[in-house]
C-alpha cells in the first residue's frame, strides 16, 4: 500500500468517528499544550531575568563584609577597590535611604510607587550602569563635601515634576533642601517598579540628615568578564585579612562573601531549568495518558476491521502492509492532535507572558513548536505499534469469520 493511500484511509477513519477521535485527540493536546506553555513561560523569565541583569550592568561583584565588634570595614574596603584600578572601573556603596521627598504637592510618601533612595558614591551610574541625560552626575567634591544634592531617575523625575526639567530645582528630603544636579537616562520603561524610579544621593549626605545607614555591602563594576575573577580573588584575600579565614571558626573577627552577577544568573538559569524539568514532567504524563489512550483506540478499530483485515490479507496483503496503515492511523491521530496543542499552547503562552511577565508578549519558540508535533507523532507510532502488530498477526480464516 503506498503512503497517500494510507493517509487518505487514516483521514476516512478519523472522519467516520469525529466525537471518538476528538476525544482521542483530547489528551494529546492538553498534554502539548502545557509542555509547551511551561516551556515557554520559563524561557521567558530566563529571558527577563537576563535582561534585567543586562541593563543592571554586568561584570559586577556584591561584597557584603562587617566585623563583630561593630566597627565598619566600608572605608578599607572602599579604598582597596579603588587601588585595583588594574581590575575595577568603580565602586559604590549599596546604601539605602529611608526619607520622605517633597515637591510642592508631591510627597513620596503619599504615592501610590514611592522611588527607591540610594546612597552612593560618584561612581554609582558607572556601575550600575545608568547615563546622564540632563544636568550632571554626582562628583567625588559632592561625596568629599557631604554636599545636598541627588540625582534622580527618568520615572522619578517624572513622578515629582511631570515634564518640567527638574535640574536645579530644590526638593525638600526629611524637610532639608537638596538640589537637582541630574536626570538619568530611561532604561527600564516598561517595569513598574522600574529601575529608573530611584533618587541617588551622595553616601556622606546621610550624616546631614542624622541617619546612620549601613554600609557593609558594596558593589564593585569590574572591567570585563575576565576581570571578575581576578577581583573577586582580590578582595577575599583582603577581607580575610581583616575577618579571619571563614573556614576558621576560632579566630574569625567579622564575616564576609563575595558574589558575581554571572553566580546569580548561573543558580536563577539552573533553578529555571529544574523548575522546566519538573513542571514539564508533570504536564508529561497528560501525555502519557493520551498515549494510553491513543493505544486503546486502536485496539477497538483493530476489534471493529478484523474482517477487512481478514479480507486484506486472504488477498496477499503482507503483515508490513497491515502495520504500516495503522501506524499511519495512529501517527496521523497524534499529529493533528498536537497541532491543536501547539494552537492552545501558543494562546495560553501568550496569556501566561500578559499575566505573569509584566504584560512581555512571549511567543513560543520554532524549535519547542516543531518539536512538540514531531514528539506527538512519534508518541502516537509508539502507543500504536502494539495494535498494529496485533492487526497484522490475525490469521485470515479467523478474521474473515468475524461479525
Amino acid at each position: 500500500m503506498k503512503f497517500g493511500q494510507a493517509m487518505k484511509m487514516a483521514f476516512k477513519s478519523i472522519s467516520g468517528s469525529k466525537v471518538r477521535s476528538f476525544l482521542t485527540m483530547l489528551g494529546i493536546i492538553i498534554g502539548v499544550a502545557s509542555v509547551m506553555t511551561i516551556v515557554s513561560i520559563m524561557m521567558g523569565m530566563t529571558k527577563q531575568s537576563l535582561a534585567y541583569y543586562e541593563k543592571a550592568g554586568s561584570n559586577r561583584l556584591e561584597v557584603y563584609a562587617y566585623l563583630y565588634n561593630g566597627n565598619s570595614v566600608f572605608n578599607d574596603l572602599y579604598d582597596y577597590c579603588l587601588y585595583m584600578g588594574d581590575y575595577v572601573q568603580g565602586v559604590t556603596p549599596a546604601g539605602n535611604l529611608s526619607a520622605t521627598v517633597v515637591y510642592g504637592d508631591k510627597n513620596s510618601s503619599s504615592m501610590d510607587n514611592p522611588p527607591q533612595m540610594y546612597l552612593g558614591s560618584d561612581q554609582y551610574s558607572i556601575v550600575n550602569n545608568f547615563q546622564i541625560a540632563h544636568g550632571r552626575d554626582l562628583s567625588k567634591i559632592d561625596v568629599d563635601n557631604y554636599s545636598n544634592v541627588c540625582v534622580m531617575g527618568a520615572r522619578a523625575a517624572q513622578n515629582f515634576f511631570d515634564f518640567t526639567d527638574p535640574v536645579g530645582k530644590e526638593v525638600l528630603v526629611n524637610g532639608l533642601p537638596f538640589t537637582v544636579i541630574g536626570v538619568y537616562m530611561e532604561k527600564d520603561p516598561n517595569n513598574d517598579y522600574s529601575m529608573d524610579n530611584i533618587i541617588l544621593f551622595p553616601y556622606t549626605a546621610a550624616r546631614n540628615l542624622g541617619q546612620i545607614v549601613d554600609m557593609s555591602q558594596v558593589y564593585v563594576k569590574c572591567r570585563d568578564s575576565n576581570s571578575v575573577k581576578q577581583a573577586k580573588a582580590m578582595i577575599e584575600g583582603f577581607l580575610t585579612g581583616i575577618c579571619g579565614d571563614p573556614n576558621d571558626y576560632t579566630n574569625q573577627k567579622g564575616y564576609f562573601y563575595t558574589y558575581s552577577d554571572d553566580q546569580w544568573q548561573e543558580s536563577m538559569n539552573e533553578q529555571a531549568a529544574m523548575m522546566s524539568l519538573v513542571l514539564g514532567g508533570i504536564a508529561g504524563i497528560s501525555l502519557l495518558v493520551g498515549g494510553i489512550g491513543i493505544m486503546n483506540i486502536m485496539l477497538v478499530t483493530v476489534t471493529e476491521r478484523t474482517r477487512e483485515i481478514g479480507i486484506r490479507r486472504a488477498i496477499g496483503a503482507q503483515r508490513r502492509s497491515i502495520v504500516t496503515q495503522f501506524l499511519i492511523e495512529a501517527g496521523t491521530i497524534c499529529g493533528i492532535g498536537g497541532i491543536f496543542g501547539v494552537l492552545l499552547g501558543t494562546i495560553l503562552t501568550l496569556i501566561g507572558g500578559k499575566l505573569l511577565l509584566g504584560g512581555m508578549i512571549l511567543w513560543p519558540s520554532l524549535g519547542i513548536t516543531l518539536g512538540a508535533v514531531l514528539f506527538s507523532v512519534v508518541l502516537g507510532v509508539i502507543f500504536g505499534l502494539y495494535p498494529a502488530i496485533k492487526a497484522s498477526g490475525l490469521q485470515p480464516v479467523v478474521a474473515l469469520r468475524a461479525e
